[in-house]
């Protein structure tokens, strides 16, 4: 008899491991061992101190993300609002006692390792948004009353985030909140009313922002008129991507990142490090590798019949795309840059960790495509 259940067990396990969609983790495994390869070059070939380590963190977040991707549903639609509480309280517990590093207070120290509730933040706010979206009707969405409690589920952590300072995940969060609200239905009028809100709040939230945030902005601008100074990344960052040409100089022969004219060549500007080794072929190959991962994400939201599901394959592609556009545009020159990394490249073990969670989600909204959720039609 036991041994009956536990064979039944096993066989909804396979089944589960076989419905995933193991093209597209091959393709997020073979993008990350290309980020592990650029931080390898990055320290001049050697796999210290960036590449080993990154190495650890992909064997760690790869079975998370699998778990994830398989456990039942119904299970994360019951935990979403726990979890986003319980990240909500690491936010919180940051501004009393974060780890603070380079200016910004924005990790908690367990010791063995430091982890940055911010990022963790953008996926439980797509879990908290998507259950309280899914229990109250569509109709409900045109009613400002039940747009009150998802708006202070985003302004909450804006806050705490915007405090450490981290603009760049604060405005992350915002822009997920949005289209989040865009894909429930919320009519287009009153995203015009909550634009021109925003557009009247916005000369009050430059008084808001700390000084090397106000001169990110106004280097942005004109980043010649320090080139030494706060134009001095981006101005590196121009040069090296426009130095690589069609084909890239080669691996560990770009000599912007060899020669560290490049800071955070590992972090937030290692898609420059890649274009001036790959040049601009390579840098499409990468573009193309996205684009794969993305199309999947709008082919499975599209393929979902239940409304919680649909919303968390949207938000978690929606979080993907900003990550990309904004990292890009940021290197580029196109936009301010607000310190956001690029997914499944840039080093770290948090963003790391935070994107296979979030792939771990789509990857269960795929499985679970056809799975029925309850619904209780409630605020909370």
């Amino acid at each position: 008899m036991y041994h009956s259940g536990f064979s039944k067990n096993n066989r909804h396990f396979l089944k589960k491991l076989l419905l995933l969609p193991w093209s597209m983790i091959l393709i997020i495994i073979f993008t990350t061992i290309i980020g592990i390869t650029l931080m390898y070059t990055a320290a001049n070939g050697s796999w210290y101190p960036w590449a080993n380590k990154q190495i650890i963190h992909l064997l760690t977040s790869l079975p998370i993300m699998i778990i994830i991707a398989i456990t039942d549903v119904r299970l994360w639609f019951k935990m979403s609002y726990v979890i986003y509480i319980l990240v909500l309280s690491f936010l919180a517990i940051i501004e009393f006692s974060g780890h603070t590093a380079m200016g910004a207070t924005r990790w908690i120290n367990l010791g063995v390792i430091k982890i940055q509730p911010s990022e963790i933040m953008k996926i439980s706010l797509i879990l908290a948004l998507a259950k309280y979206f899914h229990n109250i009707s569509q109709l409900s969405t045109n009613r400002i009353i039940y747009l009150i409690p998802p708006i202070i589920m985003i302004f909450i952590p804006f806050c705490l985030i915007l405090r450490q300072p981290d603009l760049g995940t604060a405005l992350i969060l915002l822009a997920l909140g949005t289209l989040i609200f865009f894909a429930t239905g919320v009519s287009i009028r009153k995203f015009i009313v909550i634009i021109i809100a925003a557009l009247i709040i916005l000369p009050f939230s430059w008084n808001l922002l700390h000084d090397y945030q106000k001169k990110r902005v106004l280097t942005f601008l004109n980043p010649e008129s320090d080139p030494l100074g706060a134009g001095y990344n981006i101005i590196q960052s121009k040069i090296a991507i426009g130095s690589g040409g069609i084909f890239g100089k080669g691996l560990l022969k770009g000599t912007q990142n060899q020669l560290k004219f490049l800071p955070e060549h590992h972090t937030d500007f290692i898609f420059t490090t890649f274009a001036e080794e790959f040049g601009f072929v390579g840098g499409i190959i990468i573009l193309a590798l996205y684009a794969l991962l993305i199309i999947f994400g709008i082919f499975t939201a599209n393929n979902i019949r239940n409304h919680y599901s649909r919303l968390i394959a949207i938000g978690i592609t929606s979080l993907f795309f900003l990550h990309i556009f904004i990292n890009m545009a940021m290197v580029m020159g196109l936009l301010p840059v607000v310190g956001v990394p690029l997914p499944l490249l840039s080093y770290g073990g948090t963003i790391m960790m935070t994107i296979f969670i979030g792939f771990g989600f789509l990857f269960n909204s795929y499985v679970h495509y056809n799975s029925h959720i309850n619904t209780n039609h409630k605020f909370l």
